[in-house]
């Protein structure tokens, strides 16, 4: 029997898949996790909403067995009484959504609260961690920053309720500031199927970083399942933008080898040939994609190092064309 959890005051910000299914997820071994509602989508008071409105009912339909409700509390950005009392704070956004969704939230959280930000691609830990050290000299905070990331695969098919359709290696590490709680880092890696602390972590998003830069873009320019990758054609073009990966990488301090990370690339595209990947995902339906997190990153890392990535630099500017399209229709 696993073990529960009861003192652990856990938020997470975004209720979006994955924010909802990692919400499900600890709610099955410790009591009142809440959501937090982005400073964009909250309203001015709680008395604005019902108490139903307020701790709705989620629903959770896993891959197997019967679906599972979980009742949440809602926090409001502005309800400085509830953001105190948080040990936790998972940030579930998408990049570009991060400083924008905690900033607000950063002055009202106790010294010893830990952001956990788990979202595709990278460059929000760049831009936090110097927000973080500059509250900590004003507000007398030391908040701890760690890093994550998952291949869990969820959507969602009501606004509470959400669907699980792939099981994936989820990775945890600390990044920067105060170390996350021995219990914390306990309840996450029992809650999370498949989860692991790792250390250092950045090897691990950067390998993570490379999938994405190989998958989700090329995908979104030939409108078409993961599958698609697999064929002999686009073989050049992804061993390209690894190489340009492993080059940048290496200038970071870490070391990526070529051969098992196109290992990789190929191997999630077999299993995941039939999914349609997030990029997709956001053109096909006209949002902003998140290709400033991930080739857009690599580009600005290589950028600092005096290196060129062109053929980053290709894929991107198709992603921005299709995006401005998409966005205006």
């Amino acid at each position: 029997m696993k073990p529960t959890y009861s003192s652990e005051k856990i938020a997470i910000l975004g209720a979006g898949a994955i924010g909802q299914l990692v919400f499900h997820q600890l709610s099955r071994l410790t009591q009142g996790v809440a959501l937090i509602l982005r400073p964009d989508v909250t309203t001015s008071t709680h008395s604005s909403k019902s108490t139903k409105e307020l701790e709705p009912e989620l629903t959770f339909l896993p891959l197997s067995g019967e679906a599972e409700q979980h009742q949440a509390r809602l926090i409001q950005a502005d309800d400085k009484a509830a953001l105190k009392e948080l040990d936790l704070i998972i940030v579930c956004v998408k990049a570009y959504q991060v400083q924008g969704a905690l900033t607000p939230l950063l002055a009202h959280l106790k010294t010893s609260c830990h952001l956990l930000l788990l979202h595709n691609g990278l460059g929000p830990h760049l831009e936090l961690t110097p927000l973080l050290e500059g509250k900590g000299l004003h507000l007398g905070l030391n908040l701890g920053l760690s890093l994550g990331t998952t291949s869990q695969g969820a959507i969602k098919q009501a606004p509470w309720q959400v669907k699980q359709t792939g099981t994936g290696l989820t990775q945890l590490g600390h990044h920067a500031g105060t170390e996350m709680s021995a219990s914390l880092k306990q309840l996450l890696l029992h809650a999370i199927p498949d989860s692991q602390w790792c250390s250092p972590i950045l090897p691990m998003l950067w390998q993570k970083l490379a999938v994405n830069i190989a998958i989700n873009p090329l995908t979104a320019i030939l409108n078409s399942r993961n599958g698609e990758l697999a064929k002999p054609q686009y073989r050049k073009l992804i061993l390209a933008l690894l190489d340009e990966v492993v080059t940048v990488a290496k200038h970071e301090g870490i070391e990526l080898e070529k051969a098992a990370l196109t290992e990789r690339v190929f191997s999630v595209i077999k299993l995941t040939a039939n999914n349609f990947s997030s990029m997709h995902q956001d053109i096909h339906h006209g949002r902003k994609t998140e290709i400033d997190a991930i080739n857009g990153y690599l580009i600005k890392r290589a950028k600092s190092y005096g290196l060129s990535t062109p053929k980053n630099e290709e894929i991107v500017n198709k992603i921005i064309v299709l995006e401005s399209k998409a966005t205006a229709d």
